[in-house]
């Protein structure tokens, strides 16, 4: 009897659902995407400022994006689930959206020439750019604050890293090539990830800087790593413009 109380108290996390549905688990999979279709439609619906419901392209291209960050989620992401997913989906809708407004400018260009034509071309081309400025802007928003929600799990903060980044550029190169050996090495991205420090002292034995410069730089090597392991585009280009310095 006990048994099966302390059985029916241990509640079924969304992430433990995740794990099994990557087991092969296709049915509890249909169910957990029917179960967050609401989910996927409010978040479609914040990129294209609209009411978006399931008939809409765009609702579509969120539940691929649900899909297949069902498919692709792990725990070493160092997010929720849906934190996870939102991200993925917000991206997919975003390229299929410029997709569709370069479509439409090519079929803008076939018109006749004539002086109104032209005009509607120009005020076309000029509003699909200020969306799509727009969408880039919101996007960027939201992976800096996804990305302040994960700092906070290895209790960090920007102005920790304000005041932590290596002032020099060699220095900032050298610690960004000490996050990709974490992030290259399972052992090592497990240990972060999961106890939410660097395993310094094997560290050391697989990088050129002195375990005085691993440890001076910690903050600013773990927020590194949390880049290179996540799904980030606009703060993964920065860490490679630095690393192609």
């Amino acid at each position: 009897m006990l048994s099966i109380l302390f059985k029916l108290g241990k509640k079924e996390t969304l992430e433990d659902k995740v794990l099994a549905i990557q087991k092969g688990d296709t049915v509890l999979q249909n169910e957990l995407i029917n179960q967050y279709k609401p989910f996927i439609a409010k978040t479609v619906s914040q990129v294209c400022k609209r009411y978006i419901n399931e008939q809409d392209d765009e609702f579509s291209i969120g539940l691929m994006a649900f899909h297949e960050s069902i498919e692709k989620y792990s725990t070493e992401k160092g997010s929720s689930l849906l934190s996870f997913a939102e991200l993925i989906i917000k991206r997919r809708v975003i390229d299929f959206i410029r997709k569709e407004s370069k479509q439409h400018s090519v079929k803008l260009d076939t018109n006749v020439d004539d002086e109104e034509s032209i005009q509607n071309k120009y005020e076309v081309k000029v509003s699909v750019e200020d969306f799509q400025k727009k969408l880039e802007q919101d996007h960027r928003k939201d992976e800096i604050l996804h990305y302040q929600t994960i700092l906070k799990q290895f209790d960090l903060t920007f102005q920790d890293l304000v005041e932590q980044s290596p002032k020099h550029a060699d220095a900032r190169e050298n610690a960004m090539k000490v996050a990709y050996t974490v992030i290259q090495n399972p052992n090592f991205k497990k240990v972060l990830f999961e106890k939410k420090r660097l395993p310094i002292k094997d560290l050391e034995k697989h990088v050129d800087v002195s375990r005085k410069t691993i440890e001076r730089n910690r903050k600013y090597i773990i927020a590194v790593c949390i880049i290179m392991a996540s799904e980030y585009v606009y703060l993964k280009e920065y860490v490679k413009g630095v690393m192609n310095h």
